[in-house]
């Protein structure tokens, strides 16, 4: 393990000790709000410490097996116990590492949080709206082998299939790290090119178009940031029902438009126009905070370039190559040969591989922040 992580699990220790006399002050119980954010805390940092005692434990026990290897040469089964020992303590402390670091990196709190994902046609015409659809349905897919919630907000489809634009919601409980739906799909925003031969090419030649994905994070409610109502434009109309289904006779369709920039949100999906309404408002409360944070993420970008990069939807971030069955994640050049199976829902290895790398980062920005 690297120095400057036991440092930051030495610092954690102590901040056990100190919150453990927080908690145990006669008045700690005034103040709900410090109250919950010290318990919080403090069961966050009792994990930790106690993969590190495990840690150091193991490592104690690694050290007593070496020197009982070294004391043990004429006797072969006292040398034979030391050295499974050894092995045993070895697989332990490596896994307990990994683990470790994973804890340590600085979690986003909204990683937890529900996500809308908005999917929006580029170029390439009508082959862009099915690749639309396309990843509409690996969304979709993979949000059921994750046993999550989806909704559709809203969605324009296209003559031949596929959509112009869709917005879903999607929802549900969070992995043994604390890690829900925006956190899994934070990096799957920014451009998705695709390579095929569309079905309407008669020559049989492949054409490239594109998509943009937008991944945003649902605000909690107790921290959203307080829009003016006087800041906005509210729209009704009568929502259009897909492919013959139930058309609404009344104006339940809701459109907000937020003034001051220009961002607008729709929702129809819903049978009343109240229902439509909520809706729209979370997710132009979303991309509100979500150009804000691309505005950071664009500052610090012009400091240090992530693997990940920003998110920006000008991002090119992966290629689905169809006649080869391969996808490319260009920022960390992760290449897959299973490129059907993702469109299916299995894109557990890319979301995985891009977290990794995104951990490294942080480890790396942590490590050089030591040493600052």
């Amino acid at each position: 393990m690297k120095p400057f992580l036991r440092q930051t699990l030495d610092r954690q220790l102590l901040r056990l000790h100190e919150l453990d006399a927080l908690l145990s002050a006669s008045d700690v119980v005034s103040d709900l709000d410090r109250f919950r954010s010290l318990t919080r805390e403090h069961a966050e940092v009792s994990v930790v410490a106690e993969q590190y005692r495990k840690l150091t434990s193991r490592e104690a026990d690694l050290a007593g097996a070496q020197g009982m290897l070294l004391e043990a040469k004429d006797d072969p089964e006292m040398q034979a116990m030391a050295e499974e020992e050894i092995t045993a303590a070895k697989a332990d402390i490596t896994q307990i590492d990994e683990a470790l670091q994973l804890m340590l990196i600085p979690k986003d709190p909204d990683d937890a949080r529900p996500a809308f994902v908005e999917i929006r046609a580029g170029t390439g015409g009508d082959e862009s709206a099915l690749f639309a659809g396309d990843l509409f349905r690996m969304y979709t897919r993979y949000a059921e082998r994750n046993r999550w919630q989806v909704e559709i907000v809203s969605e324009s489809s296209s003559e031949l299939g596929g959509y112009k634009e869709a917005v879903l919601r999607i929802s549900g409980a969070t992995d043994a790290n604390g890690v829900g739906v925006y956190g899994k799909l934070r990096f799957e925003s920014g451009g998705h090119r695709v390579q095929r031969v569309p079905a309407t090419e008669t020559q049989g030649r492949i054409h490239t178009s594109a998509c943009t994905v937008a991944v945003m994070p649902e605000p909690d409610e107790a921290v959203a940031i307080q829009i003016n109502p006087a800041d906005l434009r509210i729209d009704t109309y009568r929502a259009s029902g897909a492919g013959g289904q139930h058309i609404n006779k009344t104006d339940s369709a809701v459109r907000i438009t937020h003034i001051p920039t220009g961002i607008v949100a729709e929702c129809q999906e819903g049978r009343s126009q109240h229902g439509n309404k909520a809706q729209a408002l979370k997710v132009l409360t979303a991309r509100i905070h979500e150009k804000d944070r691309a505005e950071r993420a664009a500052k610090d970008a012009a400091m240090r370039k992530g693997l990940v990069g920003t998110g920006d939807r000008s991002d090119r971030i992966r290629t689905y190559n169809f006649p080869q069955g391969r996808l490319t994640d260009h920022r960390i050049n992760l290449t897959l040969y299973k490129l059907l199976s993702i469109m299916e829902g299995d894109l557990e290895d890319v979301v995985t591989a891009l977290q990794v790398a995104r951990g490294a980062e942080q480890l790396a920005e942590l490590e050089t922040a030591s040493q600052g």
